[in-house]
């Protein structure tokens, strides 16, 4: 594994776009280093097709870019995600919430977050309220450890046996869910681990690279409840999509105050100090090459 190893997962690999100004030579990079993402991979003593998922399934699903990249809406104007997906995300770029197709206000990153690091969190202010969908509910205790929780994504797959093996373009954008236990907990990350056999749950999963940002969350009586967002793996002899790999989710529970902060704040000044705007360009990517890049991947 490389140096980036635990920031592996992400924009999965697919046919790249005819793009001018050298542009194609970064979408070359970007899917052959993915960096870190969610998909499910599955079990491979369970047949794939017990996993597919329905849009239903999760309803409050946001889809960042054409080639996946997920979050979740907590409020009707606002959808939270992880801080090293947003690189694409700027005022007036659409994206997906359910079936609706709605328009991004801005974003705002947690001020802490460094590439690859805990804090990875970031809010995406919508232009107009989602009406079709119920927003998640945020998860605010700190009794995590031990609960099961669901994940699903679209993007590529496999089975615990060898990793990731089918990318998302070849996936076509199937949904799968899968669920796995908190193993541990830290001040900012829940901790998940890909169990085999008689381990793990009868339909244990975990991410695979295609949907950074999507969520771990379980189904109550009232709706969905949001505990943690898709940041990284933290397995250095562990490929993606591996048994025995070890991922991190963002703890939700730690950051409810500051997410609270930031969609009740009076005004954009105050919203533009307590986070930051930093797009969090992966490894290879350069400023000048962003604006063609991020049109190609547009949500239409």
């Amino acid at each position: 594994m490389d140096e980036f190893g635990k920031i592996r997962k992400g924009i999965p690999d697919i046919k790249l776009p005819k793009l001018n100004n050298g542009v194609s030579q970064l979408f070359i990079w970007l899917f052959c280093f993915s960096f870190s993402g969610h998909a499910i991979v599955v079990r491979h003593d369970v047949p794939d097709e017990s996993y597919h998922a329905k849009s239903t399934d999760f309803p409050p699903l946001a889809t960042l870019y054409s080639v996946g990249v997920h979050g979740t809406l907590i409020d009707p104007e606002w959808v939270v995600t992880a801080a090293h997906a947003v690189f694409c995300l700027k005022p007036k770029q659409n994206i997906r919430v359910g079936e609706e197709i709605v328009s991004v206000a801005n974003r705002y990153s947690h001020p802490d977050y460094i590439l690859g690091e805990e804090h990875d969190l970031a809010l995406i202010k919508l232009e107009n309220p989602v009406t079709s969908v119920k927003p998640a509910t945020l998860f605010r205790d700190k009794t995590e450890k031990d609960i099961i929780t669901w994940f699903i994504g679209a993007g590529g797959t496999g089975t615990g046996d060898d990793g990731e093996t089918i990318s998302y373009s070849d996936n076509k954008g199937k949904l799968r869910k899968a669920h796995n236990k908190i193993i541990d907990v830290t001040d900012t990350d829940l901790v998940y681990k890909f169990e085999k056999g008689d381990k793990g749950l009868p339909l244990e999963g975990v991410s695979g690279n295609g949907d950074s940002g999507g969520p771990a969350f379980v189904k109550g009586d009232y709706g969905y409840t949001l505990l943690g967002i898709s940041s990284r793996i933290d397995s250095w002899f562990y490929d993606v999509g591996e048994y025995g790999v070890t991922e991190l989710y963002t703890r939700v529970s730690s950051y409810t105050d500051w997410i609270e902060k930031v969609i009740t704040a009076e005004n954009e000044s105050s919203r533009m100090d307590m986070s930051t705007q930093d797009p969090f360009l992966q490894p290879g990517m350069q400023a000048r090459d962003m604006g063609e890049l991020c049109s190609s991947i547009e949500v239409q």
